[in-house]
């Protein structure tokens, strides 16, 4: 494997965890919308990642490098890549105020299944994902560097 591999693994992982952050983001922006244009409440959206081969990724990327790899251990390099964008499929909590605009005859409200909580965390887990790929990628281009300067 060599550096310019583990960047393309690393920045795949860059890829896949800002849209993870976005999706976060976007379900605690809309923790408390209890109308959306297709009606009812806003439903939380889950991002679900799936491996894919580094010959894969090389092709999308480069196309003209692609079919480069010569040993099995390249052959078996894997990133990441958003398989899907899942909206949440339970029903919506419901919060008694009879004074909300959007109450039913009841005084319920019907509120986002969101926990504010639960996607921070989530989103803590996100970003030190995303630090871990920075700092892996800024080591790889420490190294090519130092490479370039024991050459001179």
């Amino acid at each position: 494997m060599d550096l310019f591999q583990a960047m393309q693994i690393s920045a795949s992982g860059l890829t896949a965890q800002r849209v993870r952050m976005n999706i976060l983001a976007s379900n605690l922006a809309n923790a408390n919308t209890t109308k959306t244009p297709e009606g009812g409440p806003f439903r939380r959206k889950d991002v679900y990642f799936q491996p894919v081969g580094l010959s894969e990724l090389s092709s999308r990327q480069f196309p003209e490098g692609a079919g480069r790899f010569e040993n099995e251990l390249d052959r078996q390099l894997q990133g990441v890549q958003v398989s899907q964008v899942v909206r949440d499929a339970r029903d919506p909590r419901l919060v008694y105020d009879p004074s909300h605009p959007d109450a039913n005859k009841e005084g319920y409200v019907a509120l986002p299944n969101i926990n504010v909580i639960s996607e921070m965390v989530s989103m803590m887990n996100s970003q030190r994902s995303f630090e871990a790929g920075v700092t892996a990628i800024n080591a790889g281009k420490a190294m090519v560097n130092k490479a370039l300067t024991i050459g001179k």
